[in-house]
C-alpha cells in the first residue's frame, strides 16, 4: 500500500510539473519596469504567479540556453559612446530566480535582438542603431565572452526617416545550425551567412541576401515546422512574405498584406509566429492598428490566407508567444503594461480573451521554459 501510495504521489508531481511553465518577460525599464520579470505560468488553466524578478536597463529582448541554464539579454541603450550590452545569467528551474553572471558590450548602439545557436556555444546579437551583428563566444559557465565576429552594414533605404542608414533588427540561427538569417529593417534585405559551429566563423552564404519591396522594413522570421519555408513580417509596410527555403536559400513565393482590406492607416507590425502544428500563422501589429493577424497555412504550397483579426486589448503589441501547451497565446503590449492571454482553438485558430492579463511595466519579449 505504502509502494502504491509513493507510486501516486510521483505520478501527481509530475503531471503538476508537466501543468507548470516558466514564462520570462523582457522590458523596457524608462516606466514602470525593473527588468526581467519569471511567471510560473499553467497551461491548462492560464493561472500565473509571479516568481521572481532580477534588475537590468532595458532588457528588450531575451533567449535561453538550449539546456536552460542560462538567460541572455541585450541591454538596449546607446547614444552614449560605447554602445549597449548583453547580459548573461544562470536561471534556476526550480524556482525561477535569474543570478546575474556578466556582461559584454554589444558592440554598437541600441542592440535589439539576441539568439543563441544550437550547440549553446555562440550568442548572436543584432545592434539596431549600430546597424550591426555582432557574434560571441558562450563559456562553459553560461558568461559571455569578447565578440569574435563583427559585421558592420552600411548603406540606406527607401524610407527617409526610418531608413537613413542600416539597422539590424534581427538574427537567426537556421534549424540546422549551418546559417545564420540577418534581417535588415535599413537596408531592406535578410542577409544569409555561413556559420560553423566550431569555430563562430560567419561568411556570406552562396546567396548572400534576399533583397524585400523598398520601403518594406524586414524585421522578424519564423520557420515552418516542416522546414521547407520561411516567414518574414516586415514592419513599414506591414507585409508578410513567404520564402520556399532550401538549404540556405530563399525564394520568394508570396507577398501578402496583414492588414484588413479596409485598412488605411500605419500597421508597425512587429512578431510573426508558426503555430506548432504549422496550420496557423500569426503577427502583430502596432501603428493605428493593435491587432494580431491570423492566416491558415496551405501546407502543400506554404502559402497563406488571411482568416483573422484580434483585438490585442492594449496598445503596441510586440513580441507575442505561444504557450508549451499550445493552448494560449499571450500578448506583450508595450504602452499599456500588460500581457493579455488568449485562449487559441486549435482547430480554427482563432482567438478568444480569457479574462486573463499580467500587468507588468512596458513588456516587449516573451520567453518559455520547462519546469
Amino acid at each position: 500500500m505504502k509502494i502504491i501510495f509513493q507510486l501516486l504521489f510521483v505520478s501527481f508531481a509530475l503531471n503538476l510539473c508537466a501543468q507548470n511553465s516558466h514564462l520570462l518577460v523582457g522590458t523596457y525599464t524608462k516606466g514602470k519596469s525593473e527588468g526581467i520579470y519569471v511567471y510560473n505560468f499553467n497551461t491548462n488553466t492560464g493561472a500565473f504567479s509571479l516568481e521572481g524578478k532580477v534588475k537590468t536597463p532595458d532588457p528588450s529582448y531575451l533567449a535561453l540556453s538550449p539546456n536552460q541554464q542560462f538567460v541572455y539579454a541585450v541591454n538596449e541603450e546607446g547614444n552614449n559612446k560605447i554602445g549597449g550590452n548583453v547580459t548573461a545569467f544562470k536561471f534556476n528551474r526550480q524556482s525561477g530566480q535569474l543570478t546575474r553572471i556578466n556582461q559584454q558590450l554589444s558592440g554598437g548602439d541600441h542592440p535589439c535582438f539576441v539568439a543563441v545557436d544550437k550547440t549553446g556555444k555562440w550568442l548572436a546579437v543584432a545592434n539596431y542603431s549600430g546597424g550591426s551583428l555582432s557574434l560571441f563566444p558562450v563559456q562553459a559557465n553560461g558568461a559571455v565572452g569578447k565578440v569574435t565576429s563583427f559585421i558592420q552594414d552600411t548603406g540606406k533605404g527607401f524610407n527617409k526617416e526610418r531608413q537613413e542608414k542600416a539597422h539590424v533588427h534581427s538574427c537567426f540561427f537556421s534549424k540546422d545550425n549551418r546559417y545564420l538569417f540577418v534581417a535588415d529593417l535599413g537596408l531592406d534585405k535578410e542577409f544569409i551567412y555561413l556559420f560553423n559551429e566550431k569555430t563562430g566563423k560567419l561568411t556570406p552564404a552562396p546567396q548572400a541576401f534576399e533583397k524585400s519591396e523598398p520601403g518594406s522594413g524586414p524585421r522578424h522570421i519564423d520557420f515552418h515546422p516542416n522546414g521547407r519555408y520561411i516567414y518574414l513580417i516586415e514592419e513599414l509596410t506591414g507585409t508578410v512574405v513567404t520564402y520556399k527555403y532550401n538549404d540556405g536559400k530563399l525564394k520568394t513565393i508570396q507577398r501578402i498584406s496583414a492588414a484588413p482590406s479596409d485598412f488605411k492607416g500605419f500597421m508597425g507590425s512587429a512578431d510573426i509566429h508558426v503555430s506548432p502544428d504549422g496550420k496557423f500563422l500569426y503577427c502583430s501589429n502596432r501603428g493605428e492598428s493593435n491587432t494580431i493577424t491570423i492566416f491558415s497555412i496551405n501546407t502543400a504550397t506554404g502559402k497563406l490566407t488571411s482568416i483573422g483579426q484580434q483585438p490585442t486589448m492594449g496598445k503596441a503589441p510586440r513580441n507575442f508567444n505561444f504557450d508549451p501547451s499550445g493552448n494560449f497565446l499571450l500578448v506583450a503590449n508595450q504602452d499599456s503594461d500588460n500581457i493579455i492571454i488568449f485562449k487559441r482553438d486549435k482547430a480554427t485558430g482563432l482567438l478568444t480573451d480569457t479574462g486573463k492579463k499580467i500587468e507588468v511595466g512596458n513588456p516587449v519579449c516573451l520567453k518559455w521554459a520547462s519546469k
